[in-house]
């Protein structure tokens, strides 16, 4: 079997020409993974602070970092997707270095802002770089893979994390300056890397009504998806936030079901994502994305019903449970991924992800207070919400019709002749 026999088989993309990227994208989810998921952990390890003054500093540096894609997405549109996302990696590294510093309130707001900040903007880029790397008609294999990448990434940083905080605080503060490197090396790796343009056609036409977030605003189909897009992010948020208090506290079932659902996901996303890419690349992203909704709100229903089976059956209905949201989860990044790259113009992709990255940022932002808040009512009424939600975005997403797929404007890649013609007085102008 030759090797693009084998690149067919699994649903993996053509790689060719874009090992840096693929390089990076691994970097970038190590570093994700390293310390993200310990950050409280970090600052009660290494200070002196309670707790409550700890939890209330990390959530303030991360509110202060909310409007962060309204930045990015001009940014974007002004200097291109590339170059975004390689200051975002050393955003994030001098705040990971800031960490070791953090010795005080005021400075544990200053350093989880920049790192979301950095978080944030990354988040925003990251997509059009995927369109960037994309052969025609490859954008679909192109997120899967990415996702079953960072996944993997992102796994293999929270084990070593783990192994750090078990050796002690002196461990823990190696592993921030090896995390610092980490973004370090992808922003390097980045910047060495040089797209190829491949022919394609012409992304969507430019909206009659100029560029800038208004024209954004003005697009009703691109915010129906903004919208919809909140139904997924709080359907992602029920591992973060609400999978282990489920399951420990309300259905008083062992701690190991909680990591043999978090490790179930991560391989059935690392190993499984490019083969579902692979199902879905022929068909219509909006009709995929709904797919994912019906699916996900058939998972928030089995995770409901093992309140009411025997305790015997407890794991076997949560291991269910978790199979079918996994596979909500592989069909909706993908496609939501692809649909807020593709129908966006190429003249301004960087504002309408932007404006896309917000539904996440906010999605985030209110899932802990919005799922906490449901538990205590009852604990069916998060999945009762859930998958009421997750319905009623179906008919949003189908509204979208089919995505007007076009390769994006290869700014990234331009000579440095043209660079001072993007960046003149008059283009500054007209971005503000």
């Amino acid at each position: 079997m030759t090797g693009r026999e084998l690149l067919e088989k699994w649903g993996l993309p053509d790689l060719a020409g874009n090992g840096r990227f693929v390089s990076a994208n691994v970097m970038d989810s190590l570093g994700n993974g390293l310390v993200l998921a310990f950050t409280v952990l970090y600052f009660t390890t290494t200070t002196s602070l309670p707790l409550g003054a700890i939890g209330a500093a990390l959530s303030l540096g991360q509110l202060l970092a909310l409007p962060t894609p309204v930045v990015a997405g001009a940014l974007i549109d002004r200097f291109g997707s590339r170059t975004v996302v390689i200051g975002a990696n050393l955003m994030s590294a001098i705040g990971f270095c800031a960490f070791l510093a953090a010795d005080a309130v005021w400075k544990i707001v200053a350093v989880q802002f920049v790192v979301q900040a950095g978080s944030s903007i990354y988040w925003t880029s990251s997509r059009s770089l995927v369109l960037l790397a994309a052969r025609r008609r490859d954008h679909a294999r192109w997120f899967g893979f990415i996702s079953a990448l960072r996944n993997i990434g992102g796994g293999f940083g929270a084990a070593v994390a783990s192994l750090a905080i078990a050796w002690g605080s002196e461990w823990v503060r190696a592993l921030v300056l090896a995390n610092a490197l980490s973004f370090v090396i992808a922003a390097c790796l980045l910047a060495g890397w040089h797209p190829k343009a491949p022919a394609s056609a012409p992304g969507p036409a430019r909206p009659a009504g100029g560029g800038g977030y208004g024209a954004v605003l003005r697009d009703l189909r691109y915010l129906r998806l903004v919208v919809a897009n909140l139904a997924y992010v709080l359907a992602a948020s029920v591992l973060p936030v609400l999978l282990a208090l489920y399951i420990t506290e309300v259905l008083h079932a062992s701690a190991w079901l909680v990591g043999a659902c978090m490790v179930g996901n991560m391989v059935l996303v690392a190993l499984v994502q490019t083969l579902v890419a692979r199902m879905i690349e022929r068909r219509r992203p909006a009709r995929v994305l709904a797919l994912a909704g019906v699916v996900n709100a058939a998972a928030f229903a089995v995770f409901g019903l093992v309140l009411a089976v025997p305790g015997w059956m407890v794991a076997g209905g949560l291991l269910l449970a978790m199979a079918v949201f996994t596979a909500a989860e592989m069909l909706s990044m993908p496609s939501s991924s692809e649909l807020s790259a593709s129908l966006a113009p190429d003249h301004i992709r960087g504002r309408y992800l932007g404006v896309f990255q917000l539904s996440w940022s906010l999605g985030n932002a209110l899932a802990p207070a919005v799922l906490t808040t449901l538990l205590g009512y009852g604990p069916a009424w998060p999945w009762v919400v859930l998958g009421a939600v997750n319905l009623l975005a179906v008919p949003l997403v189908l509204s979208l019709g089919d995505s007007a797929l076009g390769e994006p404007a290869r700014d990234d890649a331009a000579p440095e002749s043209e660079a001072p013609q993007r960046h003149s007085l008059t283009d500054t102008a007209d971005h503000r």
